[in-house]
């Protein structure tokens, strides 16, 4: 199920640990994973599992109390606008309205293309460049006004 470059990966990441700890790289893994697939399928998530030594359902866990880990399909671009306080003061929630009517999609849709899916995120540790967002998780963005975040659709397209 994971490529022989996937299993390289997690194994960089796991002998960051005691041996018999290897389940302490399992939010790394489950990265790699996602990378590697676009998305955590129950299939990925046993098979993240699996070579952990881990209970499938210990693994889901994880990927499923945090907001990084998709466990549906996603678009090419998944764009995740920060709306908590800090943010919403300082625009996130215009820019979260502007990327709705923009893209024509709500939270956790995707563009009829595939292109696009927009989600709302949790704090980003990045209040002081308020509203924040992320782009497929890597790339943090910055004051993310209307022109900022026209121009980064332009790159994106």
């Amino acid at each position: 199920m994971l490529s022989q470059e996937a299993q390289k990966q997690i194994d960089r990441e796991v002998a960051k640990y005691p041996a018999d700890q290897k389940q302490s790289a399992v939010m790394s893994a489950l990265r790699i994973a996602q990378v590697e697939k676009g998305w955590l399928a129950p299939e990925t998530i046993a098979a993240v599992a699996d070579y952990l030594g881990m209970a499938p359902i210990a693994v889901y866990e994880v990927a499923s109390f945090y907001n990084m880990y998709d466990l549906s399909p996603v678009g090419r671009f998944k764009l995740t606008v920060c709306t908590n306080l800090p943010c919403a003061l300082s625009g996130g929630v215009h820019a979260a309205d502007y990327l709705k009517h923009k893209l024509g999609i709500g939270f956790n849709e995707t563009t009829p293309d595939g292109k696009f899916t927009l989600k709302e995120g949790e704090c980003m540790g990045a209040c002081g460049d308020a509203p924040a967002m992320l782009v497929n998780n890597h790339r943090l963005c910055g004051w993310m006004t209307p022109d900022q975040i026209d121009k980064l659709l332009a790159e994106l397209e």
